[in-house]
């Protein structure tokens, strides 16, 4: 394999640099979609590097920054993983993914950058402080030896002052989370918990007098404690703290349902502009499906996630519906869904003792993506609907596994099949015909499917030996 240290493409768009910021409603975000598991090299108006602290949001010619949350590696370390972090409303690890990184001769480092699987994320580069004959005003030994401030460490080239990430030595001495920033850091706490005199030890708020509870808008004091409320249109999250958009995740779309008055003169739309938003008087209600409107499906851990961006501006013009006035520049709203990637979904037929045959009943469970169908023949075109067919002992009963929404770039792997006396899963009786994503019984015969999410199967027709099912 090439070395990446002499096989790389160079990222030298000035807008990467961190000190290229979005401000307001000025500038275009853009987002690093093209990017696709290569090795990369900061060059140029980008930077020397990627840094090593927060990014603010809106930096580096896009809405989440990403930065490079550890320490870069020594010449001698090769190969190494780090945790890269994508900077968002106030959340410096708001999304996160693990990429390489190799330091090389040249005092340079290359990047084994993956796709962000969301937009609008982009990669960060920076300049970091070079020690030369020029700028030597203290700090340097002589004319080649480099010694780096408080904060920094000396980079490969022994002339480059890095950042120095103090969160990988004892958690910075942070009772819960901790933030490197430029030649420092912070702690910072969970939801409903405040830091405490000595900036680094965690405390509950007994209160909405102490930072409104840890509330995001209204906090009411109940009895002996408190708890936190939303404007009218808003929902609370699963923290009990945090107010949010409603948004309605079903298996073929997505529908999100904003308050009017939260976003009046405003112009609403997804990542393809060209999904607006449509107001009902009370609400701007947004739908669009997980192939539309530059939804990002991407799968992470056991979680299909489905995510798009409602970017809303000033209008042009005064509205029909009375919008004259407008009270913030730009408004952006993350929209995510979350579907769990295993499902138990379920077919069933009951046998006929009197002559033999088998009974096909149509009865499925299923939720996005998948549905279990009993087709009539090997073409698998036509699932049986309405009548129910008779099969007899070793008759082919052929069956699949059917997408209920067509998504690019999944792919589907049937863990387990097995068939139980009764229509109930969690019988003890089951009969495996496929088990840890292998064929357990030589009769069944597995096709190849036009659709790369579909998966479809023959076997004979059996019964349990001793039930009848009736």
């Amino acid at each position: 394999a090439l070395d990446p240290c002499s096989a790389y493409i160079s990222l030298n768009e000035p807008w990467r640099n961190t000190d290229h910021q979005i401000n307001g409603s000025h500038g275009q975000p853009t987002c690093d979609n093209q990017i696709d598991g290569e090795w990369y090299r900061f060059t140029g108006m980008a930077g020397d590097a990627m840094p090593t602290f927060c990014i603010p949001e809106n930096h580096c010619g896009t809405h989440a920054p990403i930065w490079l949350n550890g320490s870069p590696p020594r010449e001698s370390d090769g190969i190494v993983p780090r945790q890269a972090c994508a900077s968002f409303n106030g959340n410096c690890c708001l999304w996160n993914t693990t990429i390489d990184v190799k330091a090389c001769p040249g005092g340079y480092y290359v990047y084994h950058l993956t796709k962000p699987s969301v937009c609008f994320h982009a990669y960060c580069g920076h300049f970091y402080d070079i020690c030369d004959v020029v700028d030597c005003q203290g700090s340097c030994l002589d004319t080649s030896d480099c010694m780096c401030s408080l904060g920094t460490t000396l980079g490969p080239d022994g002339q480059t002052c890095l950042d120095e990430n103090e969160c990988e030595q004892n958690n910075g001495g942070c009772s819960e989370f901790c933030v490197n920033l430029k030649n420092s850091y912070r702690c910072e706490c969970g939801i409903g918990r405040t830091l405490g005199s000595d900036g680094k030890t965690c405390e509950e708020i007994e209160g909405c007098h102490n930072n409104n509870g840890g509330c995001s808008h209204t906090c009411i004091e109940v009895e002996d404690t408190y708890q936190c409320e939303c404007p009218r249109g808003l929902v609370l999250s699963e923290d009990n703290h945090t107010c949010q958009v409603p948004v309605l995740c079903k298996s073929s779309s997505i529908e999100v349902s904003i308050p009017k008055d939260l976003v009046g003169g405003l112009d609403l739309s997804l990542i393809n502009t060209s999904c607006k938003g449509v107001s009902n008087g009370t609400h701007v209600n947004i739908h669009f499906s997980l192939k539309s409107c530059g939804t990002v499906v991407d799968v992470i851990n056991d979680k299909i996630i489905a995510t798009n961006l409602v970017t809303g501006l000033p209008k042009q013009t005064p509205g029909s519906n009375g919008d004259i006035i407008v009270r913030t520049s730009k408004l952006l709203i993350p929209v995510t869904c979350e579907f769990p990637r295993r499902y138990t979904i379920s077919e069933g037929y009951v046998p006929n003792l009197k002559n033999s045959p088998l009974e096909i009943m149509s009865r499925n469970r299923g939720i996005f993506p998948f549905t279990l169908e009993i087709f009539k023949d090997k073409d698998f075109d036509e699932p049986y609907r309405g009548a129910l067919p008779t099969l007899k002992l070793r008759d082919s009963l052929y069956f699949g596994i059917e997408p209920l929404v067509h998504v690019s770039g999944l792919e589907t792997l049937v863990e387990s099949c097995f068939a139980t006396p009764t229509s109930k899963i969690d019988e003890i009786l089951k009969y495996y015909l496929i088990q840890d994503g292998c064929v357990s019984d030589d009769s069944v015969k597995q096709y190849t499917s036009k659709d790369h999410l579909a998966k479809h199967f023959q076997v004979p027709v059996f019964k349990f030996v001793g039930k009848d099912n009736k």
